[in-house]
């Protein structure tokens, strides 16, 4: 009898890399993790470094190093490799370099058999996902973009802080593009199942003037808070991907706000953006297509345009 182990491929083992492969270590979500780079000793090192949280954990996940060659039989890859933004830059004008990466690392792992399921970290993450869909000829549900994970949890950071409540009891999406033209659909948003116009509305005198536009400003510029004070972001979306990984790894059908391919949902196809998406052992699984208004709708339809028109740019350079 053999027992199949669950196996995860980091490619890209810099910040964010090396801290999924860490939070998918300290929280036992796989069985081994491959940590793989074009700078081997950069990925040695790291190996080594995870390999001695071991002693001190509830769960002996097994690190090693390896090549493109050895992702055949790999369950879950994560694509972290890419060109990080310069100061005054936005995510989509890395988009012509980390296409390039993206296409030096697809090809040979294809080539090694590979039949898993990719979750792209790399920015512009929703044209780079749909890159990597393309390249690899796998089926949609098993490519999948981190899109707005982490802007939704930086989402639910803001608004609890107002509501003065925890963050996990707050239920709200950001969506569209991982950019500067995200969106949140306002009326779906809840604080412990009723809903945040109505919480501002019964607590005038504690919350005050709720500026929703500005909230929106603020989850999309959040990032660049964090880089423009520590040069990078790497824990939150880290372990915003290592939930995703446990999501599919786990069957658990949770939903998560990710970057996956529209084939008619909001009336949008043929295009990757954030989206709430049904995440279990076959990747996205389903699209939620959640009720908009119709403003909401329109500014989700704007997003997705953006989206369109840079994928479209760079299907066209084909790099």
């Amino acid at each position: 009898m053999e027992m199949k182990r669950n196996k995860v491929a980091i490619v890209g083992c810099g910040l964010v890399g090396s801290t999924t492969a860490f939070s998918l270590i300290t929280q036992g979500i796989c069985d081994e993790v491959l940590m793989i780079d074009i700078n081997k000793e950069r990925a040695y090192g790291e190996m080594l470094d995870l390999a001695d949280c071991i002693e001190y954990l509830n769960r002996n996940v097994k690190v090693r190093t390896g090549e493109y060659a050895d992702c055949k039989d790999v369950d879950i890859i994560v694509i972290t490799a890419g060109a990080p933004p310069k100061q005054g830059q936005s995510r989509l004008d890395t988009l012509e370099v980390s296409a390039k990466i993206c296409k030096s690392i697809v090809e040979p792992i294809m080539a090694s058999g590979f039949d898993g399921i990719f979750i792209v970290v790399s920015n512009p993450v929703d044209i780079i996902t749909h890159y990597v869909q393309i390249l690899s000829g796998l089926p949609k549900n098993q490519v999948i973009g981190t899109g707005t994970a982490i802007d939704s949890a930086r989402l639910q950071n803001m608004i609890a802080q107002i509501a003065g409540v925890d963050p996990r009891s707050v239920h709200a999406y950001s969506m569209g593009e991982h950019g500067d033209s995200q969106m949140v659909p306002w009326s779906t948003v809840t604080v412990a199942g009723k809903p945040f116009y109505d919480v501002i509305q019964d607590n005038k005198e504690r919350i005050g003037e709720v500026d929703l536009d500005n909230l929106v400003y603020k989850t999309t510029q959040q990032g660049w808070e964090i880089l423009n004070r520590k040069g990078t972001t790497y824990y939150g979306i880290a372990t915003a991907c290592a939930g995703v990984i446990k999501a599919i790894l786990d069957d658990e059908n949770r939903i998560v706000p990710v970057s996956t391919l529209l084939e008619g949902e909001y009336g949008e196809r043929d295009v990757y953006a954030g989206v709430p998406t049904i995440l279990n052992r076959t990747g996205a699984s389903d699209v939620l297509e959640i009720h908009m208004t119709p403003g909401e709708l329109a500014r989700f339809k704007e997003s997705v345009s953006l989206i369109r028109e840079y994928t479209k740019k760079i299907l066209e350079v084909k790099i």
